[in-house]
């Protein structure tokens, strides 16, 4: 939906075609909710990036996902708001971006009387290769 959402302005054909067929999964899907087990509670958060997958303003993509007790619990992708000339930065931006919604998911939880001794963010291990410089985020 966030990539239809991009042409509001000027929809083609394709555009009322993927519109149709969202509607239709959506519909298909309304009973459907989240379910929280007995597994772990642990929180764990994985990051990507694509690079200019923006076809139009050559920007990339960042996308997180935060699951907690091997459930999703927060997730979000959105074009980056620079056009980055390599991976490696359109990668370190996305990890970034997970480890600020990390830390409000920290507190959140702490909040909730639950804590655990580390956090990690998954990421493409490519960048911290070129980097040089492990990306990671513990706290205690």
């Amino acid at each position: 939906m966030v990539l239809l959402s991009r042409y509001l302005s000027y929809p083609g054909k394709s555009h009322w075609e993927a519109a149709k067929w969202i509607l239709t999964y959506l519909r298909g899907i309304a009973k459907l909710c989240l379910c929280f087990g007995d597994s772990k509670q642990i929180l764990e958060g994985f990051s990507d990036a694509n690079m200019a997958m923006d076809l139009n303003r050559r920007k990339s993509t960042s996308s997180y996902l935060f699951t907690f007790a091997s459930r999703a619990i927060s997730w979000q992708s959105k074009l980056q708001k620079c056009v980055y000339l390599s991976t490696t930065e359109a990668e370190y931006i996305a990890a970034t971006e997970a480890a600020k919604e990390m830390l409000w998911l920290k507190r959140f939880i702490s909040n909730l009387g639950l804590s655990q001794l580390t956090y990690e963010i998954f990421c493409d291990s490519r960048f911290e290769q070129e980097l040089d410089v492990p990306f990671s985020y513990e706290t205690y």
